[in-house]
Order: structure tokens, then C-alpha cells, then sequence
């Protein structure tokens, strides 16, 4: 499973942005599939994560600012970030878990300017 994280970039604070997340690749089907992020000098930290039928959880540092979604027939996830902080900078990482195994993209960085 390949996974190709876009989307990132630079925004004020009180911003938006949406990142997307595509696999690609043979499997059989992607059981979760969840975002991460990891800031300078921080441990890697989840995000988000949504199941194949639907059920979501959020950190609760974005509770009411992030949306994760997913569209199974493409096999991508979204996170719709809104009211972006500064605390939110980070690379966001997408991860998806096919027959018990863990992949990751390769992170797309986020910057929330003060």
C-alpha cells in the first residue's frame, strides 16, 4: 500500500486547510485509516482516525476544529482543519491499516503562522 499525503502549506491563524490522503496499491481493503502528526521536538501524536464505516475519533486538542472523513470507493481520507492555531503546526502523516498492517505516507507539512 502506497499512501500520498497533499494539502499542507501555510495559513494565518484562524485559518483552513484541507489535507487529502490517497493509497493506492493491491489490498484487499483498508480497515482504518488515520492521521498523524509529529511537531519539532514532540512525539508523533494522533490526530485522527476514521473506520470503513465511519466511526471517528479526535484528539482532544482538535475536537470541533478538525472534520476526518473518507471515501472508501477511492480510498481516501480527508481532515478538514479549521480554526488553525499556531500549536497546530506539525508534518501530518496519513496512516492506513489493511489485514493488521500499519502504512504510512510520507507527511505533509503544516505551518499556522501567529
Amino acid at each position: 500500500v502506497q499512501l500520498q499525503a497533499f494539502g499542507g502549506g501555510l495559513v494565518q491563524a484562524g485559518g483552513f486547510l484541507r489535507l487529502s490522503c490517497a493509497a493506492s496499491g493491491s489490498f484487499f481493503g483498508i480497515e482504518t485509516m488515520s492521521w498523524y502528526r509529529r511537531a519539532p521536538g514532540k512525539q508523533r501524536e494522533l490526530v485522527a482516525f476514521i473506520s470503513r464505516g465511519g466511526s471517528t475519533y479526535y484528539a482532544d486538542s482538535v475536537k470541533g476544529r478538525f472534520t476526518v472523513s473518507r471515501d472508501n470507493a477511492k480510498n481516501m481520507v480527508y481532515l478538514q482543519m479549521n480554526g488553525l492555531k499556531p500549536e497546530d503546526s506539525a508534518v501530518y502523516y496519513c496512516n492506513a491499516v489493511t489485514e493488521g498492517t500499519h502504512y504510512w505516507g510520507q507527511g505533509t507539512q503544516v505551518t499556522v503562522s501567529s
